[in-house]
């Protein structure tokens, strides 16, 4: 991937969870994986092992951490932890479901300046803030593993915020979907600068 002279990040989400299918805002809650999502894990490690990976970078909690432990078993690569790749803060609104947000707090959803990147749920984080320090992050790993090849396991709030900033969305709902659920995305890093090699770049359900 990239130049030679680039560090070159793969980015995953991690594997589903019980409050995944449940459509319940897990944000930086702990939560377990489904029998089904740790047999995807493993199947990854299969499928991902094509790519010649230095490493694996994942979030610090639970569900990032039992994805890319087994999907290592097969890449047998060290794994590093980052608290920065954590998904976004969703404050009060952690553990209610998607439908209750949508019915009980849509005059906060539609708020003016709740909209695009200042987007923040009650005592949580923004989108804006989520791209700085998950930018960082990777900006940190690839002065430190110059020229390495990356596996990042995380979550679809930190893909998302990478991927849409880089490609100028201004993350309103207007807009055309993106990211297709279950790929693998390339970013590639010079060290002061991040930018996209390709985005949906493979199916790991294949």
């Amino acid at each position: 991937m990239g130049k030679t002279n680039e560090t070159c990040f793969g980015l995953i989400r991690h594997a589903k969870t019980f409050w995944n299918l449940e459509k319940r805002i897990q944000g930086q809650r702990d939560t377990e994986l489904t029998d089904i999502g740790r047999q995807s894990a493993r199947q990854w490690g299969a499928v991902l092992k094509s790519f010649a990976w230095d490493r694996i970078l994942c979030s610090d909690l639970g569900r990032a951490i039992e994805t890319a432990r087994a999907i290592n078993i097969t890449l047998k690569v060290p794994i590093t932890v980052d608290a920065h790749l954590r998904e976004q803060d969703w404050g009060r609104w952690t553990g209610l479901t998607v439908k209750t947000i949508e019915s009980e707090f849509i005059a906060d959803l539609q708020k003016p300046g709740n909209q695009g990147w200042r987007f923040a749920p009650p005592a949580g984080e923004s989108r804006q803030e989520v791209w700085q320090r998950s930018a960082r992050a990777l900006l940190a790993a690839a002065r430190k593993w110059h020229g390495e090849t990356i596996l990042v396991v995380t979550h679809n709030g930190v893909i998302r915020c990478l991927l849409y900033r880089l490609c100028d969305r201004e993350f309103l709902p207007s807009e055309s979907r993106l990211i297709n659920d279950n790929h693998l995305h390339w970013l590639c890093s010079d060290h002061d600068r991040l930018r996209i090699e390709k985005i949906n770049a493979m199916n790991l359900s294949c």
